[in-house]
């Protein structure tokens, strides 16, 4: 289906990643659109979700799974999407929070979307560990990955997943000022970092 379509030779991956980082389409207009928007809209996420995942379980196996059930769940739900509520990212980003939740209650990656959908499951070869691993490896997630888990999860939460001060507060239980002190200092720690390897 969709992912068979997106990953059925390398060349469509490559033109699919190329024009995802290209000029941008709104996520809101691929979410709503055809089989090939959506195709789009999984090539400009993909890496994202699967770094989120990468840092919160073990195992490239597990990550790449639960990538899969998000992008599932995402494919599924899209007509429900409402840009009115927010940004297809933080959307995306919520679905993946939930799969993770619901594995991890579970003890199990959960795939009842992707089978509902008959999408096949990731086939893990050589060549997919190896870009797995290089975002993994990626010099500025080990960066992150060093700082205090305070700094890392705020900068994870407003960076990376680009979700609101605000909501980071009332989460966090904090004021948004100190979310934004924790972000600028996690940011200068991170900078400071990554300009000492090279």
């Amino acid at each position: 289906m969709l992912a068979e379509f997106v990953t059925s030779s390398p060349e469509r991956y490559k033109y699919f990643t190329m024009v995802a980082s290209g000029p941008r389409r709104d996520d809101a207009a691929l979410l709503s659109g055809g089989p090939e928007d959506f195709g789009l809209f999984y090539a400009r996420h993909e890496a994202p979700i699967l770094r989120f995942f990468m840092r919160r379980v073990r195992g490239v196996d597990a990550a790449a799974d639960l990538c899969a059930e998000t992008f599932a769940r995402a494919l599924e739900s899209r007509r429900t999407f409402d840009p009115g509520l927010g940004e297809a990212r933080a959307w995306l980003f919520g679905i993946a929070r939930h799969v993770l939740a619901q594995s991890l209650t579970s003890g199990r990656v959960r795939d009842e979307t992707r089978v509902r959908l008959q999408l096949e499951p990731l086939v893990i070869d050589d060549e997919s560990i190896a870009r797995l691993s290089e975002l993994a490896d990626d010099v500025a997630v080990q960066a992150l990955q060093e700082l205090s888990g305070e700094q890392r999860e705020a900068i994870t939460r407003r960076v990376l997943e680009e979700r609101e001060y605000s909501e980071l507060a009332v989460e966090l239980e904090c004021s948004e000022s100190v979310i934004r002190k924790r972000v600028s200092r996690g940011l200068r720690a991170l900078r400071e970092r990554l300009e000492g390897t090279t």
